[in-house]
């Protein structure tokens, strides 16, 4: 199957997010819609294909910065590969005209990428606050992928402070790319405003891939409010205080945080300087 197949017209709608960020919830919401999101999944519904992808490729992508792959025999064997996880990943399709993509957190890491190869994509950035994010138990993106965007001084800080400058670096990448190159094609929500208003969000999520269903029964069926919500509050003053500090201009961006930060928020536009990067649904 090449990446210029029939296909290609009913997608990919790619579901990205940094990982605990609560995607599980929002691909069960899209698969009730009637998109279809593979059926090698885990327990979480990401696309394992994608999965193995991305450990292969997101490293060697990030190298160069976030524009292209850092060479041009890089380039050749990304698509290559891709098209061989699509051709498997698309497989139990068949022919059938339906809206199609998939599920895999870190493909965030890679939405410069995937845009290249899908001009017509679009692409939901899921968003969860970074300060939850930073005492979450799950930090497989940090571990396997944090080296590309934090340098030697922030490998000696500790894993919160750590995990919130990951989380605000890509997370403002993915959002000033989406917003500059993405018009109409990119959709963000907040992980919080899914669990405290679920209906009116999943309405969105409907009308952005054009899918139809009940919202309120999706909700009821798919959306709880973890306790992990808030989690940053019970955690040491001087640490959270460090994370305010770290992640500040995107706890800003994604409207956790008001007050200002003076230094890192020119610290945050160097960074972003530096990579060069300036409801109504039919129901049944």
């Amino acid at each position: 199957m090449s990446l210029m197949g029939e296909s290609r017209s009913f997608g990919p709608h790619i579901i990205g997010a940094t990982g605990g960020s609560g995607t599980r919830v929002v691909a069960g919401i899209i698969r009730h819609g009637g998109m279809f999101i593979g059926t090698n999944l885990n327990a979480s519904n990401d696309a394992l294909e994608f999965g193995g992808y991305s450990d292969r490729w997101i490293n060697a992508f990030m190298a160069g910065q976030w524009r292209l792959p850092p060479s041009l025999g890089t380039q050749t064997e990304m698509i290559q590969d891709l098209n061989d996880v699509l051709e498997r990943h698309l497989l139990p399709l068949g022919t059938a005209a339906r809206p199609w993509g998939w599920k895999e957190p870190r493909s965030i890491y890679l939405l410069p990428f995937f845009h290249s190869q899908f001009p017509r994509l679009k692409f939901l950035h899921v968003v969860r606050d970074g300060r939850d994010m930073a005492y979450s138990p799950n930090q497989n993106q940090l571990i396997r992928h944090g080296s590309t965007l934090l340098g030697p001084t922030e490998a000696n800080w500790s894993q919160p402070w750590r995990s919130i400058a990951l989380w605000g670096r890509i997370n403002l990448l993915a959002a000033d790319y989406g917003e500059t190159h993405l018009r109409g094609q990119y959709m963000r929500i907040r992980f919080e405003d899914l669990c405290a208003a679920p209906v009116p969000t999943i309405c969105r999520l409907l009308e952005f891939f054009g899918l139809q269903g009940d919202a309120e029964e999706m909700a009821g069926l798919e959306v709880r409010s973890p306790t992990s919500i808030g989690r940053w509050r019970t955690q040491d003053r001087k640490s959270v205080a460090g994370l305010h500090r770290i992640g500040g201009p995107a706890l800003r961006r994604f409207e956790y945080l008001d007050a200002p930060f003076g230094y890192f928020d020119r610290a945050a536009w160097s960074m972003r300087q530096w990579w060069g990067l300036g409801k109504s649904v039919r129901r049944r």
